[in-house]
């Protein structure tokens, strides 16, 4: 585990030479939790690699910050009240690098609100650990892909 005082100085703003390190992170997630659901081999084979994400996030990087100790070790992206995206590079994970993301987001970015695969059963318990309730709210993305949303327990 992180000290508190040293992780809340380790996050801050992403700027366009973290794109590379922020698609890689996100790429390797999404293969590593998400395909063995889907397994969908054009889309987390082809469509979805490290060149074209980064390119992404090279033209828009709003709301993106990222945990750095000298290594960009995980980031998130926030839209207003919603948290979009939270990853931790796989080989950081369960060091409390996410708890220190998601404070961020909630107490620095106002984060009240975000939408969470259904099957990521992992993911759901980390945000239920961190203060966060399933609304009973659903939503299929790309008409396929199971959500289910979760709020701030007093907000949900």
């Amino acid at each position: 585990m992180l000290p508190a005082e040293t992780c809340m100085k380790n996050v801050r703003r992403a700027e366009q030479s973290d794109v590379s390190r922020i698609a890689e992170i996100m790429v390797f997630n999404y293969r590593l939790n998400f395909y063995r659901f889907f397994k969908n081999d054009p889309f987390y084979f082809g469509e979805l690699n490290v060149l074209d994400t980064a390119k992404r996030f090279a033209e828009d990087l709003s709301g993106v910050y990222v945990y750095d100790d000298g290594v960009v070790r995980g980031f998130i992206r926030a839209v207003g009240d919603e948290l979009e995206k939270l990853y931790v590079d796989p080989q950081f994970q369960s060091g409390g690098i996410g708890a220190k993301l998601l404070e961020f987001a909630t107490d620095e970015l106002g984060v009240r609100w975000l939408w969470a695969l259904e099957y990521n059963t992992r993911g759901i318990s980390f945000y239920k650990r961190h203060g966060f309730e399933l609304t009973g709210e659903k939503m299929t993305e790309d008409e396929w892909v199971p959500l289910v949303k979760l709020a701030l327990g007093k907000e949900a």
